[in-house]
């Protein structure tokens, strides 16, 4: 069956339904978990102004990952409170649907979870770009999770 499940995750409501049928399946196939989660880079002009507005001892904390690490953060917690034993984040720098093909293809798994975006309407006929893409490329079986 499934031994391995990378799912991508940006925060977001729909992303979280994904998630959480990834993690339903981890803990029931008792399966290793990888939660993936994309990001831009973030102008230099960007960290800086951010950076004057926070403390002193905190500056450390304000770079282009830290919103992304903090999602990623969440869903690994969540996954283990759910009972999920193996679990592994991976924030990359780029394009989401990149980095979820990227990851499955690293990590040699065995299914990839994505959301649909919850479309409704003759929209439900076509995927987002994510799940469109990734169900287009993915090295391994795709679980398209119907989120809206």
């Amino acid at each position: 069956m499934f031994r391995s499940i990378v799912v991508g995750t940006d925060g977001s409501s729909v992303a979280s339904r994904a998630v959480g049928e990834a993690v339903a399946l981890a803990a029931e196939l008792d399966a290793r978990l990888l939660i993936v989660s994309a990001y831009e880079p973030v102008s230099e002009l960007r960290l800086r102004e951010e950076s004057r507005a926070i403390p002193s001892d905190a500056e450390w904390m304000v770079g282009p990952r830290e919103d992304v690490l903090a999602v990623l953060d969440e869903a690994r917690e969540a996954a283990i409170a759910a009972g999920v034993s193996g679990v592994e984040t991976f924030a990359r720098q780029g394009d989401a649907a990149d980095a979820i093909i990227d990851i499955a293809e690293e990590q040699n798994c065995d299914l990839i979870v994505v959301g649909n975006k919850g479309m409704t309407g003759a929209k439900r006929f076509l995927l987002g770009s994510v799940p469109n893409k990734v169900s287009h490329h993915a090295p391994c079986s795709v679980l398209i999770v119907r989120t809206g």
